[in-house]
């Protein structure tokens, strides 16, 4: 009898979840933990105002500008961005110990954030969530009413623009209105799928 060959190791993969504003990457995510799927999302790090239906640590790490610039000349952020005018970033520390823990890692993050880790750890899983029109895209970014009007005009301009990064993506996922619960099967499923590839991703930080 000649012997079995062993399977190969199943390390933890590190998902980036991106795409415009209003696609609805927070519906998704919420959605992926109430499938109940394991894993641990580490949230950005933002300088602007927290919104009145966010939770600090949860939705974002709400941090100073001061505070932000610290960690950035300390080496303690995985990468950074100036968007819409405030500071975004990623703490390393948080995602290397899950990461060696064995546990899934998913952030998520906008479009030119994603770019950048794109470049810094291309082992990493990119999702790409968009809805099925433009048209549907800017209905949704006016029925949030959290922007002015200068701000919305800005961010529906930069919408139209990060849509043309779609190629740079591993897998686009495209989340129709009234369809949530198939667009978090989807998800999960470019997740169940890439713990079984034959050669794994494997991250290292």
């Amino acid at each position: 009898m000649t012997e079995s060959t062993p399977l190969p190791e199943r390390p933890a993969l590190l998902v980036v979840i991106s795409g415009p504003s209003g696609v609805g990457k927070d519906s998704v995510l919420r959605g992926l933990r109430e499938q109940g799927r394991p894993f641990r999302f580490v949230p950005t790090m933002n300088t602007r105002p927290k919104r009145s239906d966010e939770v600090d640590g949860v939705d974002y790490f709400f941090v100073t500008t001061e505070d932000f610039v610290t960690l950035l000349e300390q080496g303690e952020l995985l990468e950074h961005a100036i968007v819409y005018g405030d500071y975004k970033g990623i703490p390393k520390k948080p995602i290397r110990e899950a990461l060696n823990s064995g546990q899934d890692v998913v952030l998520r993050v906008d479009v030119q954030g994603a770019a950048t880790l794109k470049r810094l750890i291309p082992q990493a899983i990119f999702i790409f969530l968009t809805t099925p029109t433009e048209e549907e895209l800017v209905q949704r970014l006016q029925r949030r009413k959290t922007e002015s009007p200068e701000s919305l005009r800005i961010r529906i301009a930069t919408a139209r623009e990060e849509m043309q990064r779609i190629p740079e993506f591993d897998y686009v996922v495209i989340n129709h209105d009234d369809r949530l619960a198939e667009t978090v099967q989807d998800v999960s499923g470019i997740i169940r799928a890439e713990h079984c590839r034959v050669q794994p991703r494997k991250v290292s930080l």
